[in-house]
């Protein structure tokens, strides 16, 4: 290989003992130039043999496209090198500090996956609910008066403290649970191994859960089974043995286990199996106990007591293994005897608790204790509206019935003619029509824009547009005044009284009263209530009218008492004294004169009928006294009623109720007048009703005849008398 000689300069000057010469130079002039140039291929003249400083995370560079191009461009000149700074020869990395630099890459991606994963399993793991009860405790609701009424949720009693039991209950759990609890540390590699053999080589399917693992499995309420739940549960684990100690974890183990039949807990499994503490259990009992965390359900003693003693008798084989037993007393154990005396005799449902029971459960704290809650509901008036409801000729049709003081306290509901066929809330769930008690917000929107009572709106047939209501009966007039549309319930009337107020101006009234359900805007037919709703919230917006303070919010529980800052920031709103006064004037006018005549009480009564198309639902809601009640009748399949109106059955059973809550007795006939005395003058105006009897039966009078009106078996009849003779037909529903 031709090697470049470099020459002494133009002055013939030999060059510096210091400068390095290029390898070749002593090939040409001494026989021992090659290995001299081997020499200074080797030798780091410019460093003084320092070795270059490595960095093990540096990626391998790469020749630079420029230099490569410039070497391999051609160029015979040589760079200059400035004498005495020679750079270091390139010194290609061996085979094993290559790998070694791959390894301790991988290494690092390692580590930075396992830190991300763990991080990500910290922030989706509910660390926090490890050291919180499994279950909701049980609860026992009260009525207003201190009676239980209902009672729901997992008994759970106070936990155990390890160092009050007895050696052979703690010792019961430990051999057949974890063995070795006390020296792992959260997870037992041992264990599992142990339980991986056992399976795989045919022998007791066992599992290598550690009862921290167990603990940790107790915060996850659902069946998943995956990788990702796996990896939770022992960093769970690992945080509860670095937080707590082994007695505190043990602990909470014992106190939050399922023991089957309902029992949650070591203590109310105690008591509910054995009728003692856990304190003074028996080896016998708390080996039984012991045993069945494998599959509480399965092994409950009371459901099946052969498969629970045969478990047991394993459990004391184990504790004889761990000395916990010698095998003379396990041999003289007798088969423990249960002693169940608690008794659950409430329902565990109703239709207030089944209403009641998820606010309470939103409001509860999370303990151990069991608890009793004191609701609104009242006692007496729940079992009357129950009687109230069951005398009710209902046929096949179903009903609900909610009753509320002005403030929103539930004091009764039913939402069903009976929960254990039908436990859906026909009262809180169920969304139907309201009919005509929606014109209650159509007419208050006209009187706050300052339409008076006794302001007239034209009644004859609506000929014109694409929507055109009808009256019950076609019956129909020149016009109305706003009181007399309103107790008639007629339907041409309002929707002519909707379209001048506008639609917006309806809505904004409904909401201001506390009515939440979708209202269509522009939809004239609104008017006549087709926008669906429950009867709870229609029932709560007419509390709201009662006592003059909206929106109303129905409860269960007593509220506290607001203070003045609550006060301001309620957003609470109410009418105008005279606004209310006209409302409640046309209210009493529909009960006493007009369409709700069947539900007429001796006191000052307010209230609204409502009958969907086609008879699809029969409604009545009113106040009296400090009660306001809602009545629905209709059925579940949204099927006819046969001609069952609002007026009509249910009227009735909101009269029988509002006279059995308030205490009004049915009136009694008067004496017979002096004949002596006065004669008063018995004659009767036109235009006035008589009520005869309490079906609602009643005799109208007016100008051109007698009409006698009454309800047989459901359907309404109407009997006429007047210059034709007499006429017997169906009496109209309202709208």
């Amino acid at each position: 290989m031709f090697r470049r000689q470099r020459p002494d300069d133009e002055e013939g000057i030999s060059p510096r003992p210091g400068d390095r010469r290029e390898a070749g130079y002593y090939s040409l002039q001494d026989p021992y130039g090659s290995a001299l140039d081997d020499f200074d291929n080797k030798f780091d003249w410019g460093q003084h043999g320092q070795k270059p400083k490595r960095s093990w995370l540096k990626w391998p560079s790469l020749p630079s496209w420029g230099r490569r191009s410039k070497r391999d461009s051609g160029d015979d000149v040589a760079p200059e090198i400035e004498p005495g700074h020679y750079p270091a020869p390139v010194i290609p990395a061996t085979k094993w500090q290559k790998r070694r630099k791959w390894f301790a890459r991988g290494i690092a991606l390692c580590l930075l996956g396992f830190f991300l994963i763990v991080g990500w399993l910290a922030f989706t793991a509910p660390l926090s609910k490890s050291l919180e009860p499994i279950a909701p405790p049980q609860i026992t609701l009260l009525a207003s008066d201190g009676t239980p009424i209902a009672r729901s949720g997992a008994v759970v009693d106070e936990p155990v403290e390890v160092e009050e039991l007895p050696e052979h209950v703690v010792g019961a759990f430990l051999a057949i649970e974890d063995r070795r609890f006390y020296s792992h540390w959260g997870i037992d590699p041992r264990g599992i191994a142990r339980a991986a053999w056992s399976n795989l080589s045919g022998g007791p399917r066992q599992g290598g859960s550690t009862i921290t693992q167990q603990l940790a499995k107790f915060t996850f309420l659902t069946p998943e089974q995956s990788m990702t739940r796996k990896a939770r549960e022992a960093l769970i684990a690992l945080w509860l043995e670095t937080w707590l100690t082994k007695d505190e974890i043990l602990e909470r183990y014992l106190s939050n286990a399922y023991f089957g039949d309902n029992q949650y807990g070591l203590r109310a499994a105690s008591l509910h199996y054995f009728y003692r503490h856990p304190e003074n259990l028996k080896p016998e009992q708390a080996a039984m106990l012991a045993g069945l965390l494998k599959a509480p359900s399965r092994l409950a003693p009371t459901k099946n007591y052969d498969l629970a003693k045969e478990r047991m008798g394993l459990v004391i084989s184990s504790m004889v293994e761990e000395g916990y037993l010698t095998a003379e007393d396990a041999a003289s154990l007798p088969s423990p005897k249960l002693d169940v005396r608690a008794r659950n005799t409430l329902p565990t449902g109703t239709y207030f608790a089944d209403w009641a029971l998820p606010i309470a459960r939103k409001n509860a704290e999370a303990s151990y204790a069991k608890q009793a809650l004191t609701t609104t509901l009242d006692a007496r008036l729940q079992a009357l509206a129950s009687r109230v409801v069951g005398r009710a000729k209902l046929g096949d049709a179903q009903v609900a019935l909610v009753a509320m003081r002005p403030s929103g306290e539930v004091v009764a509901m039913v939402g069903g003619k009976d929960y254990a066929k039908s436990p859906f809330n026909r009262a809180t769930q169920a969304r139907r029509q309201p009919g005509s008690t929606f014109k209650l917000f159509v007419y208050l929107a006209a009187l706050e824009a300052g339409w008076q009572p006794d302001d007239t709106i034209p009644n004859t047939a609506i000929e014109q547009g694409s929507y055109r209501p009808k009256n019950s009966g076609e019956k129909y007039s020149d016009e109305l005044t706003l009181e007399q549309a309103f107790a008639s319930s007629s339907n041409v009337a309002t929707v002519r009284l909707f379209q001048a107020v506008g639609s917006e101006q309806v809505i904004a009234t409904a909401r201001s009263l506390g009515v939440e359900s979708s209202l269509p805007v522009g939809d004239p037919s609104l008017a006549l209530g087709t926008s669906s709703m429950t009867l709870l919230e229609l029932t709560s917006a007419y509390a709201g009218l009662a006592g003059n303070t909206f929106p109303i919010e129905p409860h269960a529980f007593e509220e506290e008492e607001e203070g003045w800052l609550d006060w301001l920031t309620s957003g609470e709103d109410s009418l105008s004294a005279r606004t209310h006064e006209n409302i409640e004037q046309m209210l009493r006018a529909a009960i006493n004169n007009g369409t709700g005549r069947a539900a007429t009480l001796p006191i000052a009564n307010y209230g609204k009928t409502g009958t969907t198309q086609n008879y699809r639902d029969a409604l009545f809601v009113g106040y009296a006294g400090d009660l306001v009640v809602g009545v629905w009748v209709g059925n579940d399949d949204n099927s006819s009623l046969g001609g069952v109106t609002g007026g009509g059955t249910p009227a009735r059973i909101w009269r029988e109720f509002m006279r059995g809550a308030l205490s009004l007795a049915p009136p009694k006939p008067t004496s017979a007048p002096d004949p002596e005395g006065p004669v008063q003058p018995l004659d009767i105006g036109e235009g006035e009703t008589i009520v005869i009897d309490e079906n609602g039966s009643e005799i109208s009078f007016d100008e051109e005849g007698i009409t006698f009106s009454t309800e047989v078996e459901g359907v309404p009849l109407e009997l006429r008398i007047d210059e034709d003779g007499l006429n017997l037909e169906p009496a109209p529903p309202d709208r």
